[in-house]
């Protein structure tokens, strides 16, 4: 008799247990899933950002001036722009930043430097495109 009870224990032991551990396991996927999901949507916004940076750049007077007179087509960098990701979305995006903050901070010519900046950002991203 205490074989039958001590079996009936372990076994409504087990019953109970069970699906309390099956809902810990789902509950782990779907916190997994909620930060993937986040994880995703924080680079999605991140990559619009750097590309909004470099649009930004490319859209100023001032780079026009520069990139027709190197004989660059803005519009086709514009167009490039949608293609770049990765490392090297980060990087231009960084470098646009820099050249409209210096454009930004109150410079009313644009230095050799700055010009350098801006064609090598448009050759880049023509490079980038073009080797994909």
């Amino acid at each position: 008799m205490t074989i039958v009870r001590r079996s009936l224990a372990v076994l409504l032991s087990i019953l109970f247990i069970a699906p309390s551990a099956g809902a810990q396991d789902r509950q782990g996927h779907v916190i997994q899933r909620a930060a993937l999901d986040r994880a995703i949507q924080e680079r999605v916004i991140q990559e619009k950002t750097d590309r909004d940076a470099i649009v930004s750049l490319l859209r100023r007077s001032e780079v026009r001036q520069v990139a027709a007179r190197a004989g660059l087509s803005v519009e086709k960098v514009e167009a490039a722009v949608s293609t770049l990701q990765g490392d090297d979305l980060r990087e231009i995006a960084r470098q646009a930043r820099h050249v409209q903050d210096d454009l930004s901070g109150g410079a009313s010519t644009i230095t050799i430097s700055t010009t350098t900046i801006i064609i090598v950002l448009l050759i880049i991203i023509l490079i980038v495109v073009i080797a994909d």
